[in-house]
């Protein structure tokens, strides 16, 4: 299956340290040759980066490591391809508008019965199962939510409500971004870790790389990353559980629901 990367900070922050690990799961250290992306939310602004080839062997993807953009929320993605072929419109993030903001969108898993699903204003540009999906729960959150619900918290009901029903039909881990906040959805694979001083040094897993945090930070600031599988080695990752979405801003959980 694919794998996941989020972030999620209370100042612009460069994710090139954790990108370097997780980019040789592409293909180098794991099996996920299929596509990669990238999607940054920045101040007055939105960008992205697709491949549909492997991240380990991207020119891309090492832009990316060498150039630090700075952001407050990210989401990427790497592909083994399931359902679907391999070429750019199948490979995540996905991207809609709702209220005039963009909405990003990366999925892991395989669902089965996902054709059924119905969909309305939103329709897919490839043919995978993971932006079927997205079409849909977009579309029913729009539904429901025509413009920005006044208490955010009917929003994250409703989106945790619509994530189990798609875990209903298989394996459905999720990150969605609005810009503001990050999503992350457990149906079976999700880890986190949230860095805060004192900063202390961290190992890659995937790389002999090694970063001493408290030369890149200041005391103040607070970083969240989000994971398939734990990208350091010498670090205490906290493992979601199934049915479980935390809702994040600023690199803190707002909130938390359970099945």
């Amino acid at each position: 299956m694919c794998e996941l990367l989020g972030m999620s900070a209370n100042v612009p922050t460069d994710i090139c340290f954790s990108f370097s690990g997780f980019l040789h799961r592409g293909g180098g250290t794991g099996p996920h040759r299929d596509g990669w992306g990238i999607a940054f939310f920045e101040e007055g602004g939105y960008r992205e980066f697709r491949d549909p080839h492997p991240s380990v062997d991207s020119p891309i993807a090492r832009l990316i490591c060498d150039y630090p953009i700075k952001s407050n929320v990210v989401i990427s993605h790497i592909r083994q391809a399931n359902v679907g072929g391999v070429r750019l419109a199948n490979t995540h993030p996905f991207t809609r508008e709702m209220w005039g903001r963009p909405w990003c969108y990366a999925h892991n898993g395989q669902l089965s019965d996902w054709q059924e699903l119905p969909l309305g204003v939103y329709t897919p540009d490839g043919n995978t199962d993971s932006e079927h999906a997205f079409c849909w729960l977009m579309g029913e959150l729009r539904q429901v939510f025509p413009t920005p619900p006044a208490a955010p918290e009917a929003l994250w009901e409703k989106l945790h409500d619509l994530c189990e029903q798609l875990r209903g039909l298989g394996v459905f881990n999720l990150l969605l971004s609005d810009g503001v906040y990050l999503y992350s959805y457990c149906s079976t694979k999700l880890a986190h870790i949230t860095r805060r001083a004192p900063f202390g040094e961290a190992e890659l897993s995937d790389a002999e790389i090694t970063v001493n945090f408290i030369e890149h930070t200041t005391q103040h600031d607070i970083v969240s990353v989000i994971a398939t599988e734990p990208l350091t080695q010498n670090e205490a990752w906290h493992r979601m559980g199934p049915g479980e979405l935390l809702v994040w801003r600023e690199g803190e959980i707002h909130a938390r629901y359970c099945p």
